[in-house]
């Protein structure tokens, strides 16, 4: 017996010396490796694009004397855009393959950033955010293809991790606006350097990407009814934007006025649900690969629940941090797998897949933030917050009877 497991490892050791020796593994794990980096590199640079818009609003808003209702109706250009552009989006990557679509639409996207700080008025910031919404869809619906399409070549859970990349693109951004104010230059000068540094990653990493496959072959109505299966993740995705439009747009109101924070510690719920939520995106590929899709999306449908619970029943600092610690955790994986689900269960082309559950679950970001206001008119922030807190229950319950997850 020990005999022949001896010829065993020396057989295996014989292969794997031959292997080396030409090439053939190490060629195939430095061609992943290099082409995962590159969908990586666009990930980053959609993140870091958005967020350096995101960290100039302040700037922006007082150079055109805009008021709080004049910058939200403005605003809304932004998500109007990418809504508009979802299906339209769909097409064009299904048409001409992801890759040929993202190689341009990223630099459309850089260059629509610079336009922004050229406005000097309303209605030219309100123009310039609405194509930024349009290219952005365009890029975003081609970046999530890439990454289903990376996912497939890997054989194993790799998309959390993109979408973990884009976080940090998300916090490199806010620094950088944050340096960029410091050194006191305007919005349109840090926006040039932003899109410079894009192009730059853009133009070495667009050879790296994965040839995305064409579906000439479909024909299907312009405006078709996703099918049965995409219309439940599309709720999942719902739920689950609404619940990080809510943190996105009302953790730091809530800090001031519920929890009572020093002005200091204000930005602390905020900062916890980023942190956490990058942090997920990182583990979330193991953890999908440990218990599978539907146990993660269950569990994080209750982390959801839970962390917003905590936050209303105890709206103290520490305890109302620790909420937001769940939450930021609770939400991290469940939009990059339900991405990841459409594209490999749907009958229609990976490219139409995203675009129709992202149409559904973007609505969560437009509806979730004004519903919050309009509770909270009504009856009490802290009650706003428990609406949003069944919101996860849903995913969970949604989750369960889902048999693609299985």
């Amino acid at each position: 017996m020990e005999k022949t497991t001896n010829v065993l490892r020396r057989s295996v050791f014989k292969r794997f010396l031959l292997n080396t020796l030409t090439g053939t593994v190490s060629k195939t794990h430095v061609e992943r490796s290099t082409m995962r980096l590159a969908v990586s590199a666009f990930y980053f640079c959609m993140g870091f694009s958005f967020a350096s818009w995101a960290s100039r609003i302040p700037d922006i808003k007082t150079k055109l004397n805009l008021s709080e209702g004049q910058l939200g109706t403005i605003l809304l250009a932004l998500p109007i855009g990418q809504l508009i552009m979802m299906p339209v989006s769909g097409r064009l990557v299904t048409k001409y393959g992801s890759r040929t679509i993202l190689s341009f639409s990223i630099f459309l996207y850089a260059i629509e950033l610079t336009n922004i700080g050229w406005a000097s008025q309303g209605w030219q910031l309100a123009l310039a955010l609405f194509i930024f919404g349009i290219v952005g869809n365009m890029s975003n619906i081609s970046v999530n293809t890439q990454g289903v399409l990376a996912e497939k070549i890997y054989g194993r859970p790799i998309m959390t991790s993109f979408h973990g990349v884009w976080s940090l693109a998300g916090f490199s951004g806010a620094l950088v606006g944050l340096l960029m104010m410091n050194l006191e230059l305007s919005p349109r000068q840090h926006f040039f350097v932003v899109a410079s540094m894009v192009f730059l990653i853009a133009f070495i990493a667009r050879r790296y990407l994965i040839p995305g496959t064409s579906a000439t072959t479909e024909r299907k109505k312009f405006f078709s009814r996703p099918e049965g299966v995409l219309i439940r993740l599309g709720i999942i995705a719902f739920c689950t934007m609404a619940a990080e439009g809510t943190m996105f747009d009302w953790s730091g109101v809530y800090f001031r006025e519920i929890v009572k924070a020093p002005h200091s510690l204000v930005i602390l719920g905020y900062a916890t649900f980023m942190v956490m939520m990058a942090t997920g995106r990182f583990a979330g590929d193991r953890i999908i690969a440990r218990i599978g899709r539907k146990k993660t999306l269950q569990i994080s449908g209750v982390m959801i629940f839970t962390g917003l619970l905590i936050s209303v029943l105890l709206p103290y600092l520490v305890t109302a941090t620790i909420g937001f610690f769940i939450v930021g955790l609770g939400v991290s994986s469940v939009i990059p797998t339900v991405y990841s689900t459409a594209a490999r269960s749907a009958k229609t082309s990976p490219g139409m897949a995203l675009a129709g559950v992202s149409s559904i679950g973007f609505l969560g970001f437009l509806i979730g933030p004004p519903l919050i206001g309009y509770i909270a008119q009504a009856s009490s922030l802290q009650y706003s917050f428990a609406v949003v807190a069944l919101f996860g229950l849903c995913v969970s319950i949604m989750v369960s009877k889902l048999k693609v997850m299985d």
